[in-house]
């Protein structure tokens, strides 16, 4: 598979590897870095690889982050890890909103998430846990990953 095919999982660590790119390093749970703290940039996949409002997952080496294209065109990548039952789902859930927030509904416990800052808006009566987030940005058709230092 190279790596702008976007199946399940994209083979981004392949990539990474390939360009010498470090492994990532990941935010801290509900805390989108700051572009300021990014260090590297790496390509997960084409534009035309996403499918409005339907995740897709990119391996980052031993992490999955869920990818969202949003019908304004922007970009949104979380951490595919549901906190909440411990399987590999978010790319899966179903994206919706709650006021002007974007969000995204684990597909097993129905826990909502917004996809900008990785903040559990609704944990179903649990105590809340947040996803991890990460910085995107589009370059020409590539969709970028920011890793921080």
């Amino acid at each position: 598979m190279s790596t702008t095919d976007l199946s399940p999982t994209v083979g981004a660590a392949e990539a990474a590897r390939a360009t010498g790119t470090e492994r990532a390093v990941f935010s801290s749970p509900g805390r989108a870095p700051s572009t300021d703290a990014v260090v590297r940039w790496l390509r997960v996949c084409e534009l035309g690889d996403l499918e409005v409002e339907r995740g897709r997952a990119a391996l980052l080496d031993d992490a999955q982050v869920a990818l969202f294209l949003l019908v304004d065109g922007t970009v949104r990548a979380v951490a595919n890890l549901d906190p909440f039952s411990g399987a590999q789902v978010i790319s899966r859930g179903i994206v919706g909103s709650r006021g002007a927030a974007t969000t995204i509904a684990s597909p097993m416990y129905k826990q909502i998430f917004d996809l900008r800052t990785g903040h559990c808006l609704d944990a179903q009566g649990k105590d809340p846990v947040h996803l991890r987030v990460w910085p995107v940005r589009i370059e020409g058709e590539d969709v970028m990953l920011g890793l921080e230092a």
